[in-house]
């Protein structure tokens, strides 16, 4: 699978990784894959919902040490 950008939003809080995701998102092309780092503990609720919500695809979500990778495909 190919990884069009990735976003480190480690260090960062509520809303802030899933408002940087949005952001990114909306460069992308339709179908191309945005990989956000977190380590924020409501990313694990505020990713998956967001895709949901904005009709994106959450690929998968991995807890990788001490942050959370999630590879999230746009509409």
């Amino acid at each position: 699978m190919d990884i069009a950008e990735t976003l480190d939003a480690t260090g960062l809080l509520c809303p802030l990784p899933v408002l940087k995701a949005r952001k990114r998102l909306q460069g992308l092309a339709s179908g191309e894959v945005l990989r956000v780092l977190a380590d924020d503990p409501a990313a694990v609720i505020d990713v998956p919902h967001f895709c949901t919500e904005a009709g994106h695809t959450l690929i998968s979500q991995s807890d990788d040490g001490p942050a959370q990778t999630y590879l999230i495909r746009k509409a």
